[in-house]
């Protein structure tokens, strides 16, 4: 849950509302994106590859497996509960706008923080393999609802400690990603990481970024 802090004084959250929500509930999906033109999305049942409910013996994690084993993936039902629910937020306004295209200066309506297939080792899951379920996601987002305007940003490996924050976020280019990312090279390729104020400032920064638009990113500030 958030918790503010001194640092984060001049972060200018004076306008931030905090809203509890079940993802896996359309209902819910639908209330949360009233009056929103753009979703950044950062849920995930994983912390780091492993599912929170074995990770940290988070008990309410654990009890919606064991009780609804069949409710469903944050990663996969989540995500489309709530791409399908700004779908609909959005061509309502555009309805009541009389509008038949959102504005040129719209942000991209959809930003998926994900992971890199190089950054975490996989994990099986009863439900599919951590790398899967992500690129699954990132596959549907695009391919399901094509009228909204996307882009996954595919994160290096989360490193506060080592990796200073304030270095240059570096997006690469899809054709570069393209022949890069065969995972079956993952053992091989360098580590690429990001500190996890960085990767905060390159989804924020994202939604503004035009040339991202259908476009999965891998995101990164440091290799070693």
């Amino acid at each position: 849950s958030f918790q503010w802090s001194e640092d984060m004084r001049d972060y200018n959250l004076q306008n931030l509302r905090i809203v509890e929500c079940e993802y896996l509930d359309p209902l819910q999906c639908r209330t949360v994106v009233e009056g929103c033109d753009a979703v950044l999305w950062c849920a995930t049942d994983f912390n780091g590859n492993r599912p929170r409910a074995i990770s940290g013996l988070n008990i309410a994690f654990l009890f919606r497996a064991v009780a609804s084993p069949d409710k469903g993936r944050l990663e996969i039902e989540g995500l489309q509960n709530m791409l399908g629910a700004l779908k609909q937020e959005r061509l309502e306004n555009l309805r009541k706008s009389g509008r038949t295209s959102a504005p040129a200066n719209d942000p991209i309506n959809f930003v998926l923080v994900s992971t890199a297939p190089e950054a975490l080792d996989d994990f099986e899951t009863p439900f599919g393999n951590f790398i899967g379920l992500k690129r699954q996601g990132e596959e549907m987002m695009k391919k399901d609802f094509p009228s909204l305007t996307s882009t996954a940003l595919q994160m290096g490996r989360y490193e506060d400690n080592f990796v200073d924050e304030g270095l240059d976020v570096i997006y690469e280019a899809a054709a570069a990603a393209s022949s890069t990312n065969q995972e079956a090279d993952v053992p091989k390729k360098t580590k690429r990481e990001i500190n996890r104020r960085d990767a905060a400032r390159a989804a924020v920064d994202a939604l503004t970024k035009k040339e991202l638009v259908g476009e999965t990113v891998p995101v990164w500030t440091m290799t070693r």
